[in-house]
């Protein structure tokens, strides 16, 4: 039900058909009339005079014979307007606190709890007037959720206690008040807990409010870099299997996930997870799928993959976006073994790539992945190639020239050996392969030169011996 919808009240009797007006109900009708235009008249006062609209919402709700929907919705434009529009948050609290006085009987219960989660929704700088949500001080914002769960407690609204916690919950991640959302976990997880002899999982709805928990507390263990607990987490969310939650849950869960894999360089599970995390903020319409799609991309790369990651047909239509088209160019790059132009990129898209500090975190790797790379291709043709040479095309020192060189030697990706007095790499091109051979070779005669003796030796121990007088020993 909206503001602009009207009360149709239901005169009629049902057992009869002649209708008896007195004067008592034409009294009664022509006052709901009343206080209906009075409430519309207000309303149309907002945005030219925003505290003649006030004085009028204030004049309905203290000429009320008795509390009703009219004075509940009076209370909730105060509301709105003290919040939102004029940054009254502690006048706000007082209009919210006389608001919660008519959920008991004199409004619907379905009406009332909407009205209250709107409220909540721009308290929280969430929903549709997220953007014009004022900065106000978490105790202020406690309040609210406060004075909520405790009508909630009243009228016996478990459902809408639980979304007050929810909403909170939210409220304080978004903030870093991880010390103060550690007790509000608690009691959602009290709420969560099942009934005896069952599981969270065998209950849909208690299943997809545990995932919501989850994504919370996944992306709080996140921010606090908690790895242990963080697995915990993601695996026991992937165990709850019957429930039905939002797309953009999910997707947190496996983003939170693929960058868990990312520090560990697990880079196919991680590619798994942000790929599935990017498909559900797709769904949902999230805007966080542009920067899930970057890490994706850049996964792709860390693991030396020859797949383009936006030739899959949920990518491909963001392959041209602005915020992405950089990463484009630099997958363009990787793949072409072009140093200096992934470089480039990375210097003139700060904005869009390194700006993120997860991203920023993997760049090094990145470059010394892609450097690496352009070695191996680069010596294919030589058999000597100074190390000088390779960090100035690099654009790197040759002390890290060396390094990266010793990698791959270690590796067993190039064949060779570095002389530091010439500063060279001396590459064994023509004859490694022949040695290779030679030691297989070698080896398998050793081998057989070793199957042989252990046969021999067998055999003596079990034939009989003869001595020189006795015959048989």
């Amino acid at each position: 039900m909206s503001d602009d919808e009207f009360m149709m009240d239901d005169g009629a009797d049902d057992e009869e058909y002649d209708f008896d007006y007195d004067d008592d109900d034409d009294n009664m009708d022509e006052a709901a009339d009343d206080v209906e235009n009075q409430y519309y008249k207000a309303k149309s006062l907002k945005e030219d005079d925003t505290e003649a609209a006030l004085a009028a919402f204030r004049t309905l709700v203290d000429n009320q014979s008795e509390k009703g929907e009219w004075g509940f919705r009076a209370l909730k434009q105060m509301t709105k307007m003290n919040y939102l529009f004029l940054n009254r948050p502690v006048e706000a609290l007082k209009t919210y606190r006389e608001l919660l006085g008519y959920t008991k009987s004199h409004v619907t219960r379905n009406y009332a709890e909407k009205s209250i989660n709107n409220i909540l929704d721009y308290v929280g700088c969430e929903g549709k007037h997220a953007a014009i949500s004022p900065k106000v001080s978490l105790d202020t914002l406690e309040e609210f959720y406060d004075m909520t769960r405790t009508a909630c407690e009243e009228a016996k609204n478990e459902r809408l206690s639980t979304k007050c916690n929810l909403k909170l919950a939210k409220v304080l991640l978004d903030r870093k008040e991880y010390a103060r959302l550690q007790s509000i976990i608690v009691a959602l997880r009290v709420t969560c807990a099942p009934a005896p002899g069952s599981s969270s999982s065998d209950d849909q709805t208690k299943g997809s409010l545990l995932l919501e928990l989850y994504a919370i507390e996944i992306q709080m263990y996140s921010d606090l870099k908690e790895t242990r607990k963080l697995k915990e987490i993601y695996d026991a969310s992937m165990l709850v299997k019957n429930a039905i939650p939002h797309p953009r849950i999910m997707g947190v869960i496996r983003e939170c996930g693929g960058k868990m894999w990312m520090m560990e360089r697990a880079w196919d599970k991680a590619s798994t997870d942000l790929f599935e995390s990017f498909r559900q903020y797709d769904e949902s319409g999230s805007p966080q799928r542009i920067q899930v799609l970057k890490y994706l991309v850049l996964t792709y790369m860390l693991m030396g993959s020859e797949i383009n990651p936006f030739d899959s047909q949920e990518t491909k239509p963001y392959k041209n976006d602005p915020q992405i088209i950089a990463m484009t160019s630099l997958v363009s790059a990787y793949q072409a073994r072009d140093v200096q132009q992934a470089e480039k990129i990375l210097k003139a898209n700060q904005a869009t790539i390194t700006a993120d500090p997860f991203i920023c975190f993997f760049i090094d790797d990145l470059l010394r992945s892609l450097r690496t790379q352009y070695i191996v291709d680069i010596i294919k043709p030589y058999t000597r190639l100074e190390l000088d040479f390779l960090g100035k095309t690099l654009h790197i020192s040759r002390s890290e020239a060396e390094n990266l060189v010793i990698s791959l030697i270690l590796d067993g990706k190039i064949q060779g050996k570095i002389d530091q007095v010439n500063g060279l790499i001396v590459l064994d091109r023509f004859h490694a392969a022949a040695r290779q051979k030679y030691a297989v070779l070698n080896s398998l005669a050793n081998e057989i030169s070793n199957l042989s003796s252990h046969i021999v030796s067998d055999k003596l121990s079990r034939e009989p011996r003869f001595g020189p007088l006795t015959g048989f020993v």
